[in-house]
């Protein structure tokens, strides 16, 4: 059985977990190598890396630095850690929603075609790097610092920039979470934001923003 649609890590992941829920490995033991996973998953080795952050990150695997990947639990643990871990993302994606929308329908207001520009770029510059977590992550603040800057209020960029540790985090814990997240859909909707900014629509700027972030929030709850 191989891999055959996208992302590959989520799948792969998926792959992986199928693998330890039929009885593959025993608990505690040492999982074989990246050199080995990797052909009979059908995907690279960083791939089967990505794939084994997400199953650690759900407390299936630990990596030991220099021992290697060993199996930590024989099936998904739906905990308490894990319903706190997405409320910590609810209250985070909140607190994007105040800032981003009033920041969309502004940067819709006084954006300049430099700063629209920047904006373009920063779309193109996300769409290139969905294959890797933490380098979407960063490709998509990149996209919504420039539509803050475009918004013209130094207190809308504080906010923003003072809140971007958190942030980053919360949404690389989301997509870690979120197996065959919709790049496509997800890319549209940012899409459909630059657009409204260049038309100079505040209000659908301001809504499309809100809308996209209460989508994720609603997919975590």
């Amino acid at each position: 059985m191989q891999v055959r649609r996208e992302p590959l890590a989520d799948q792969a992941a998926e792959l992986l977990l199928a693998r330890i829920r039929a009885g593959e490995w025993q608990l505690g033991q040492r999982l074989p190598g990246e050199t080995t996973l990797a052909p009979q998953l059908g995907v690279g080795r960083s791939t089967v890396r990505e794939a084994i952050r997400q199953l650690a990150g759900r407390g299936l695997l630990t990596t030991r630095q220099g021992a290697g990947v060993f199996l930590a639990a024989l099936d998904v643990r739906e905990d308490w850690d894990l319903v706190l871990r997405r409320a910590d993302i609810v209250t985070v994606i909140e607190a994007r929603t105040a800032i981003e929308a009033e920041a969309a329908a502004l940067a819709a207001e006084r954006r300049t075609p430099t700063e629209l520009r920047a904006i373009r770029k920063a779309l193109a510059d996300r769409a290139e790097r969905r294959t890797d977590v933490e380098a979407h992550v960063d490709a998509d603040m990149a996209f919504h610092r420039a539509v803050v800057v475009a918004a013209h209020n130094p207190v809308l960029v504080e906010l923003f920039d003072g809140f971007v540790p958190r942030s980053r985090a919360a949404m690389v814990e989301m997509l870690r979470l979120r197996p065959g997240f919709d790049h496509a859909t997800d890319h549209e909707a940012h899409d459909q934001l630059c657009r409204a900014i260049a038309e100079r629509d505040a209000p659908s700027a301001a809504l499309l923003s809100r809308t996209h972030l209460t989508s994720l929030k609603e997919s975590l709850t």
